[in-house]
């Protein structure tokens, strides 16, 4: 059974960094996308960084402040964020698109949430 693993998040004042990390366990046959995702109270999730072998994709709002990596070796993806604004407050989840064996196509997978807040 594939499961996601975050880590990291937490309390941080306005202008600081947290590191968010994400594992993919279990017995796959291949990972695609892994990226991250947050959801705020009140708005829909959105996707705040994601990484293929095509490259990477931020949201406009993250650009410059934000970095995902990725270790293929660790089925670990990183999301490294710095310079933090209270709007960057809300419930991050990790994602991967995993094909497990005996399937032709992709699943999303997504983690249980890990909570960022950001004091002003």
């Amino acid at each position: 059974q594939v499961q996601l693993v975050e880590s990291g998040g937490g309390l941080v004042q306005a202008g600081g960094s947290l590191r968010l990390s994400c594992t993919a366990s279990g017995i796959f046959y291949s990972m695609n996308d892994m990226g991250w995702y947050r959801q705020a109270p009140g708005k829909q999730r959105e996707l705040v960084a994601v990484t293929s072998g095509s490259g990477t994709n931020y949201a406009d709002s993250v650009r410059g402040r934000f970095t995902i990596s990725r270790d293929n070796a660790k089925n670990t993806v990183t999301l490294q964020m710095s310079s933090l604004k209270p709007e960057d407050t809300a419930l991050y989840y990790c994602n991967a698109r995993i094909r497990t064996t005996g399937l032709a196509y992709y699943v999303d997978y997504w983690g249980e949430g890990t909570q960022v807040t950001v004091s002003s």
